[in-house]
């Protein structure tokens, strides 16, 4: 979906599954970078705008679903409630996860067949 808008192709039809999983990308201030290059204040300004209600915003109107709940509910039509959402761990590590599911000829690229 987001690949499709970015080259503007609109009209397509997609599902969401009900049963789907959560994967919740880290982000960080790394102390020896920031340190280094004195980057620290705004490297974390930047790290606690990518919560805020104006970042959410833009990850959803690009194909992210919002984590903040008022966000959220902005989106609803967009990104309807998934009724069964697990954590990632549930099916492993991203090791784990990175060979069964998007390594190549993996599980992603046979669906894309």
């Amino acid at each position: 979906m987001i690949l499709a808008r970015q080259k503007g192709e609109t009209g397509f039809s997609y599902t969401i599954p009900a049963v789907n999983v959560s994967i919740d990308p880290p982000v960080a201030v790394v102390d020896k970078i920031v340190d280094k290059r004195k980057t620290r204040e705004v490297a974390t300004a930047f790290a606690q705008f990518l919560f805020t209600p104006e970042a959410q915003r833009e990850f959803a109107k690009v194909g992210f679903r919002p984590v903040n709940a008022n966000v959220a509910k902005e989106f609803s039509k967009q990104y309807p409630k998934v009724s069964n959402l697990f954590p990632y761990t549930a099916i492993g590590s991203w090791d784990a996860i990175q060979k069964k599911f998007f390594a190549d000829g993996a599980i992603f690229d046979q669906i894309q067949r």
